[in-house]
């Protein structure tokens, strides 16, 4: 409740500021009086914790002029705040419906009900604020920022490119790397349909925009891989994990894929001895202990692995070097390996592969927007004993 003093005291001070100059103004001693009586009545209310009922008084002394209404647009946001939408759009829409407010006052309260708006959902119509505050050439950097969020709530990408670009113009910010994320969303769509035109024009406008991105590159390899062009989708698999090695975990399997296509095979290996150096994680460990398996015998994978799990401990190793000693593994020592096998498949199957960085959402899939704070490339794979 103490949030609720610290709330509405600046508003509680504000109304009876403003009322009482109000009246001054009218030279009216008794009605100041009055106001006062009002103002240290709602200010009572406060002391005692009881918001609602200073949150009446306050709205009741402040009639709408341009003296009051900065206080209405306080308590406007102050309802919005407490997700009492319908009673803030309902202020908003009073103090706009006033003739005598001044363009200033008038496009913050636009302002506003637009976030009102945005708080109920009611995306077109905020929309439609913002656009009429950059008609009128103001609030406009707000404005178009709220406007790239309406654009990814409503997938719309195209839109959300140009307003980016709009909004690059009046601040000194680069959206660079959002850009190429909204190509990136496009690109992944024209390559669902098999847009091959459309497709390469995202992914060199997403390139061209943030010639880092991980992402991009990523759609270039599948695109590759898709169309068994295995050398050309290494050489992008590779530069993904240029840009950011810690991507690894997922581009590694798609990697291998191709590596087993091409009569390169042992550049495979090559590159693996590359990464355990390079990488402090467990898959490149997995996937050198699986290719020592083949081309080395049992004997060398196992003590590869079980070498490197002493260096990087890991229940992911461990469940593989589990896994193949229970092949020639008999009796009591095949029930217990068994038992620990299950354990450890339990401890995976509960834990989540990818965290954001930003908010901490963890998860099993992976997003390239972070589904709780909304922020993008934020996601990437958990390392640890238990992870990765």
């Amino acid at each position: 409740m103490q949030e609720w003093l610290l709330l509405l005291l600046p508003i509680a001070a504000a109304s009876g500021w403003v009322a009482a100059r109000h009246h001054m103004k009218k030279h009216q001693q008794q009605h100041y009086s009055d106001v006062s009586s009002d103002y240290f009545k709602g200010l009572n209310y406060l002391l005692n914790e009881e918001p609602d009922k200073a949150i009446e008084v306050f709205v009741r002394m402040a009639e709408v002029d341009n003296d009051t209404a900065e206080t209405h647009l306080a308590l406007g946001s102050l309802f919005r705040r407490r997700g009492e939408v319908d009673r803030a759009i309902r202020i908003h829409q009073n103090l706009i419906a006033r003739p005598t407010l001044s363009d200033d006052q008038r496009a913050h309260a636009l302002y506003e009900l637009a976030e009102d708006y945005m708080k109920a959902g009611l995306l077109d119509r905020a929309e439609d604020l913002y656009k009429e505050l950059l008609d009128r050439n103001m609030l406009i950097t707000d404005s178009l920022s709220q406007l790239v969020e309406i654009y990814q709530q409503e997938q719309d990408w195209n839109d959300a490119i140009q307003t980016c670009q709009q909004l690059d113009k009046h601040t000194s910010g680069n959206s660079g790397e959002l850009i190429a994320q909204f190509y990136c969303e496009l690109a992944e769509k024209a390559l669902q349909h098999q847009n091959t035109e459309m497709f390469n024009d995202c992914a060199e406008s997403a390139l061209r925009y943030d010639s880092h991105s991980v992402r991009a590159f990523l759609l270039l390899a599948e695109q590759a891989k898709n169309r068994n062009e295995c050398e050309k989708a290494i050489d992008y698999y590779h530069r993904a994990i240029s840009q950011d090695i810690e991507f690894l975990p997922v581009i590694i399997e798609s990697l291998h894929e191709c590596y087993e296509k091409t009569e390169s095979k042992g550049e495979m290996s090559a590159y693996l001895d590359h990464l355990l150096k390079e990488y402090n994680g467990i898959t490149p460990v997995i996937y050198k202990t699986e290719e020592l398996l083949v081309s080395a015998g049992e004997h060398e994978a196992l003590t590869f692995i079980a070498d490197q799990l002493k260096h990087k401990p890991s229940v992911r190793g461990l469940q593989w070097l589990v896994e193949h000693s229970l092949i020639k593994s008999e009796g009591r020592a095949k029930e217990n390996l068994t038992i620990l096998l299950d354990l450890m498949t339990s401890l995976l199957e509960n834990k989540p592969i990818y965290s954001c960085h930003n908010c901490g959402f963890a998860g099993k899939s992976m997003h390239w927007q972070c589904p709780g704070c909304k922020k993008w490339n934020t996601i990437k794979p958990i390392k640890g004993v238990v992870a990765e």
